[in-house]
């Protein structure tokens, strides 16, 4: 006789056991109607699944009653059409061999493989959705059964796909006392596939879908495997959701941070060089200069001493810290010279096998590593001296280039890159002053994103009380998590504490980013570890004059500075605010006849800005209509066009890049305008300015412009 416990605190008891299905229909016809799911015990299950004893339970809807889609429903829609996609391209294409078709971020996809000589096109998709279409009108149920693992062996194994041999060998290894497989339809009539689950009642279910591309992938992510075919999908409740969805992908496409890049000569990649590796040109040099130099401006007045790291380390410097072995899967292969690992293998009367060297290298092997973290090196610097209570906190503050190695495929312009410069710091203080501390970086982080005028929100990752794999003491963690907790309201700005998301060296907050178009992205960070000066045994001399242990608090507001690029070109389209921009002005002139003027005021301009203007002068033999095209598609904020009355008065003409054309005045005061948004990093604009305050740009360039 279960006791049902629903998300409202009231409990129902039934006579025997239960589906989440007689459970919504025991809450209202509404919702029993509305169901595609439910969550026992916290779990996301089937509407079918069994409840046999007591358990906490809700049910799953399309939407929450603020009509939000709900991420749940969202799963089990994508998942359900992922199966749904995959029965069609089998229809259209027999002979192909299923692989693994998860749901993701905004989708689904599914790995399959082709014979040889087959593929899927772009042209194909419609044929595919309608014949997906057509299942989905068949409402067909999701109909699961499970068998032992001894049967569900010999029937993937019957079935002849190694894939699928793979993947129950798998759920074996995880632990599965059995295997699960869903039909669509009728099991042993109709297609079916092994799968885990939860999936939607019926096929109908699925309101609004869409195959979006194909790519290539490989069978585990190896290159030297399988080559495989990757369909992506999508689908949603309802066509509304899914209409502003694909509305939100265009934008994205017209804001792809690799096209802007390319066409404003920011970034480029090379093979020969590799995948992942940035080369920054002129231009992305000048954007990193500036934040660079723009997150000193708030580091230095802290008291924060910047240092320069080496690029590799010791592979004892990681064994250390715990980043090597524990990480080797995203990191680079050690530096090893032949002669130690022949030393190694010598000593160990191993012959040179391929697996003996990976392990004498992993236990026993010295060398060097690509730097994964700055953090070991920090630690270093942070030991080289002894230190009293009295010079705590230590601040260390580097932009300090990592390395990891990301699937080739995987890496994404400046996105996702395999060298990425961190703007790490690492403080090292006592307990006492944690709090204080962690409000600094905190402190910095937020004003970083409140410069590009970023819409955020915090996440405070704190400790599951019940899990045992944290390191230092409850009375400890306490005090380290309620500093992450003050630091978090202090910043006026939505936040939640999720129990489990600490790291397990200490709490930590990730502030969260919402871009322009509504897209999340995690940047910064601020964390704090018990764990490393541990591991280093790192200490200070207290007032006591014994050894204390310092605490760390690692942050990079940034978090990278390839990413952060990449969010900033998405987020402004490449349209930079006026300090940021490669190129701020160009100076038009309508003809060759008025290229001295213009470079006149080109000059005066840089002059007056004191090495803060980016300026460039056209000269091309071009009408000025085309150089006004050329520099609009450079994305250059500013215009100045001059001609003869222009170079009679001492005035010039002011084009934004957007807005158009706005007003001729005199250079004085167009300089006047200029230097006060660059320094101001854009808090009074050009634009605002020229519009809304002409008096005071005037009355500027009587002073002088600053």
């Amino acid at each position: 006789m279960p006791r049902i416990t629903l998300p409202d605190g009231s409990v129902k008891e039934f006579e025997s056991s239960v589906s989440g299905l007689e459970v919504s229909k025991s809450i209202g016809p509404r919702l029993a109607k509305d169901a595609v799911g439910c969550k026992v015990d916290g779990e996301l299950s089937d509407l079918s699944r069994v409840i046999e004893t007591d358990a906490a339970v809700s049910i799953v809807t399309p939407y929450t009653r603020d009509r939000q889609v709900d991420a749940d429903a969202l799963y089990l829609l994508r998942h359900s059409c992922a199966h749904i996609m995959a029965e069609a391209i089998g229809r259209l294409k027999p002979g192909i061999q299923l692989v693994y078709g998860p749901p993701v971020d905004d989708g689904f996809y599914y790995d399959i493989s082709f014979p040889e000589g087959e593929s899927l096109s772009s042209d194909e998709f419609e044929q595919v959705e309608q014949v997906m279409a057509g299942i989905i009108a068949e409402d067909k149920p999701f109909s699961r059964y499970d068998l032992t693992l001894a049967e569900g062996m010999t029937k993937v194994e019957d079935e002849g796909s190694k894939y699928k041999i793979d993947n129950a060998q798998k759920a074996v290894l995880e632990g599965a006392d059995s295997l699960s497989f869903y039909a669509t339809g009728t099991p042993g009539q109709d297609w079916e596939d092994l799968c885990r689950g939860p999936h939607v009642p019926s096929t109908g279910r699925i309101g609004a879908f869409k195959v979006m591309s194909v790519a290539s992938s490989y069978w585990h992510g190896d290159a030297a495997s399988d080559r495989l075919i990757r369909v992506y999908g999508t689908a949603f409740p309802s066509k509304k959701e899914l209409a502003v969805h694909l509305e939100m992908l265009e934008e994205a496409r017209k804001r792809d941070h690799r096209v802007i890049g390319r066409q404003m000569g920011l970034f480029a990649t090379d093979e020969e060089v590799g995948p992942g590796l940035i080369l920054w040109k002129p231009a992305g040099a000048v954007i990193r200069r500036e934040l660079e130099e723009f997150l000193r401006s708030l580091r230095d007045p802290r008291g924060f001493h910047w240092v320069h790291t080496p690029h590799i380390g010791k592979l004892a410097l990681y064994r250390t810290s715990g980043h090597f072995p524990y990480y080797s899967d995203s990191q680079y292969p050690p530096i090893v010279t032949p002669e130690e690992i022949s030393r190694v293998l010598e000593d160990k009367g191993m012959h040179c096998g391929c697996a003996e060297i990976a392990n004498a290298i992993e236990t026993d092997a010295d060398g060097y590593l690509l730097k994964p973290m700055n953090c070991p090196h920090h630690i270093k610097i942070y030991a080289s001296d002894p230190h009293s209570y009295r010079d705590l906190p230590v601040r260390l503050a580097e932009f300090g280039t990592v390395y990891r190695y990301e699937q080739s495929g995987e890496c994404h312009g400046l996105a996702r890159v395999r060298g990425l410069t961190q703007d790490d710091s690492h403080i090292f203080c006592t307990e006492d002053q944690l709090p204080q501390e962690v409000q600094t970086d905190v402190d910095i982080a937020s004003r970083v994103l409140q410069e590009f005028g970023m819409e955020y929100r915090v996440r405070v990752g704190l400790r599951d009380p019940d899990s045992s794999k944290y390191v230092g003491s409850p009375e400890v963690w306490d005090k380290a998590e309620q500093a992450c907790i003050d630091a978090a309201k202090s910043m006026g700005v939505p936040y939640s504490a999720e129990a489990g998301e600490a790291a397990f060296y200490g709490p930590k907050i990730d502030f969260v980013v919402k871009d322009s178009i509504g897209r999340d992205w995690q940047l910064g960070t601020v964390q704090v570890d018990y764990n490393l000066p541990k591991r280093f045994d790192l200490s200070y001399v207290g007032a006591d004059n014994q050894p204390h242990r310092p605490v760390m608090v690692h942050s990079t507001p940034f978090g990278a500075i390839e990413r952060f690029v990449s969010v900033l070109i998405e987020n402004f389209a490449g349209d930079f605010p006026l300090w940021l921009a490669p190129e701020q002005v160009r100076v038009l002139p309508i003809s060759d006849k008025f290229a001295d003027y213009a470079r006149t005021v080109a000059e005066s301009i840089e002059e007056s800005a004191e090495g803060h203007a980016r300026i460039t002068v056209d000269t091309q033999a071009e009408r000025l209509q085309a150089k006004i095209r050329q520099a609009t598609e450079a994305h250059v904020p500013y215009m100045v066009i001059v001609g003869g009355r222009d170079e009679k008065a001492g005035t010039v003409s002011i084009r934004h890049r957007t807005e158009g054309d706005l007003a001729t005045m005199p250079l004085d005061c167009f300089i006047a305008a200029f230097t006060t948004d660059v320094m101001s990093h854009g808090r009074q604009t050009i634009l605002s300015l020229v519009r809304d305050e002409p008096h005071s740009v005037e009355e500027q360039a009587k002073q002088g412009g600053h």
